[in-house]
């Protein structure tokens, strides 16, 4: 694969490497309609809750799994690039590291979307992978990037309705640290 490099997308009007879990709840209401606001994305009132729970989940499988996390909560990347993923933001802005600069101890990832991938959200209509390989997290010395390179692109599937979809078409790269990107960190 050409692109060993991970892409974090964010709106252009934001700081990149926010993460929602972290806002407090007492703030929580007026950032989700902030980020409603010129966005496909999709952030109703079960969003959090089911974020929230995804990510308690992929941090306990990580360490599982051996890794070390530093962080309660991941920033959230997706291996290469993705137009689709871009998309869901107006404007899109990006930030690239190459996939060396991340540290294997404290980086994850699953072959789809982390809410896919982990099954919580099965009960708020988001469907699971049928294959069981892509309903785990996995070590960064896992990732396959042969393999990873001949995942379907999203690039073309429409905006309508993707939250109650099957979103394995990227791989979502989970960093359980801020080292690598404090440069990009103003906040």
């Amino acid at each position: 694969m050409s692109e060993a490099y991970v892409t974090h997308y964010y709106r252009g009007d934001r700081q990149p490497f926010r993460n929602l879990s972290e806002v407090d709840d007492g703030d929580l209401d007026a950032v989700l309609a902030t980020l409603a606001d010129g966005s496909r994305r999709r952030f109703g009132p079960r969003y959090l809750p089911l974020r929230r729970a995804t990510e308690v989940r992929a941090r306990d499988l990580f360490v599982q799994a051996g890794g070390k996390p530093v962080r309660r909560y991941p920033h959230y990347f997706v291996l290469g690039s993705s137009p689709w993923f871009a998309g869901l933001y107006d404007p899109p802005r990006e930030v690239k590291i190459l996939l060396g600069d991340l540290p294997p101890e404290a980086t994850s990832f699953t072959w789809t979307d982390s809410i896919t991938a982990l099954g919580l959200g099965v009960d708020l209509g988001v469907p699971q992978p049928a294959e069981p390989w892509k309903r785990k997290l996995y070590r960064l010395d896992q990732l396959d990037l042969t393999f990873a390179s001949s995942l379907p692109s999203a690039s073309g599937q429409s905006y309508e309705g993707y939250q109650q979809r099957l979103l394995d078409r990227y791989v979502e790269i989970q960093l359980w640290t801020d080292e690598p990107i404090r440069p990009f960190m103003s906040y």
